[in-house]
């Protein structure tokens, strides 16, 4: 359980990462969502105590650019999933509350993440069609 709530804190890490470099460096027309984004990552992370990251580091400070936001969007939504659903099987496992609790923020952070991520590919779309916004 500790690895999951730890993989959990590192995807809200690259929630922020992926959405503070697409605010400075993405295409203009989703720099203020990703921004959104950057901040929802940031939230979840604060509600998640350090010790959930465990002895590791924080993986996403390792980011550097992104040269597909499309791909990085699309990969970063189908991580989000996958974690809100592990942390589903954490929280009807656990047999703390605070650790229950946790699942839960967590679980609904992944969930806006998640949103945000949704709404910034919706704007790329019409883009990548030759569409204009």
């Amino acid at each position: 359980m500790p690895e999951i709530v730890s993989e959990a804190w590192q995807a809200q890490a690259l929630v922020e990462a992926i959405g503070s470099r697409l605010a400075v460096t993405g295409p203009a027309l989703v720099r203020a969502e990703a921004l959104s984004l950057s901040e929802s990552g940031g939230r979840a992370c604060h509600s998640l105590p350090e010790s959930a990251l465990g002895a590791g580091e924080v993986r996403a400070a390792r980011l550097s650019e992104i040269q597909d936001p499309r791909c990085a969007l699309l990969d970063l939504a189908e991580l989000l999933g996958e974690t809100g659903v592990a942390l589903v099987g954490v929280a009807v496992s656990a047999e703390e509350e605070g650790l229950y609790w946790q699942c839960i923020e967590a679980i609904d952070a992944a969930d806006e993440s998640g949103d945000r991520v949704a709404g910034i590919l919706r704007r790329l779309e019409p883009q990548e069609h030759g569409g204009a916004i």
